[in-house]
């Protein structure tokens, strides 16, 4: 189990990283734009928005990595993604029928969280 545990917890930290830098901080996505925009942020602010989004989902994957035993940090990291999962749903409804969108992200992301607590808090752990 701890080889399972190890790569949920890569698999989490990269997502978390990932979609800090790539759509956030290195190039502003289209998509990204889309659903900030939608809380009816003026231009600049949207900017704003979405580059401070970014840095705290690399902050995040950090705090993810280094502290992936701590049962608050899991419990968090699962609402995240339940809550970024509820905003998709609440601003931009259709992007969740779309390829590669919220749905097939977020829920596998909360599932290895999932493991990872069951695993590391479980009475007969040996981590």
């Amino acid at each position: 189990m701890l080889v399972a545990v190890q790569i949920a917890r890569y698999i989490i930290t990269f997502s978390w990283l990932y979609h800090g830098l790539a759509p956030k901080l290195i190039q502003i996505a289209p998509l990204e734009q889309l659903m900030s925009a939608s809380a009816g942020l003026g231009e600049e602010l949207t900017y704003i928005f979405i580059k401070a989004a970014g840095v705290a989902e690399v902050i995040w994957a950090i705090v993810f990595f280094c502290f992936y035993k701590v049962k608050t940090v899991l419990v968090l990291n699962i609402v995240a993604l339940v809550g970024l999962l509820l905003a998709v749903a609440a601003v931009q409804p259709q992007l969740l029928v779309e390829a590669f969108n919220p749905v097939t992200t977020n829920i596998p992301l909360i599932a290895f969280t999932v493991i990872i607590l069951n695993v590391v808090h479980s009475k007969n752990s040996s981590l």
